[in-house]
């Protein structure tokens, strides 16, 4: 008498287990915005060359800025190709066709939400501080 595992058809179907290739391109995804992110910290306030202007103190959402001479240009070429990384890495996450999987089983509205956002915190789908050693590093440099 065999006592196999029963095949994949005869499981029910979850939504939360995600395949291993939309939860590589999420975690593409987290890394390319950490990326984009760590690289606009560094950037001048203005891609162009711009004058700045002075604080007015009694409007209170019209803060000065000060002159800057604008991005590099390896700065602005590193910028747009990280952006367009960004754009076609969360194209292959959200055109994946789990989305399509769950929503023939009958996940829809606030739950297919939820499964959505599920793979943001999945196992495999956001990089850890296991995997690079100058995680979390900024604050720790803060607060010393």
């Amino acid at each position: 008498m065999s006592t196999s595992a029963p095949a994949a058809e005869d499981q029910p179907f979850d939504p939360k287990d995600f395949p291993k290739d939309l939860l590589a391109a999420q975690r593409a995804l987290a890394e390319l915005y950490a990326a984009l992110h760590a690289h606009q910290a560094r950037l001048p306030w203005s891609r162009e060359a711009d004058g700045g202007w002075p604080e007015e103190p009694e409007r209170w959402h019209r803060r000065g800025r000060p002159e800057t001479s604008g991005w590099e240009t390896a700065d602005a070429a590193t910028y747009d190709r990280l952006w367009e990384d960004l754009r076609k890495t969360a194209e292959m996450v959200q055109g994946h066709e789990h989305w399509r999987q769950c929503k023939k089983h009958g996940v829809e509205g606030a739950a297919l939400v939820a499964v959505r956002q599920a793979l943001k915190i999945a196992k495999g789908a956001v990089p850890t501080p296991t995997d690079d050693p100058d995680f979390g590093q900024d604050n720790v440099e803060q607060a010393a």
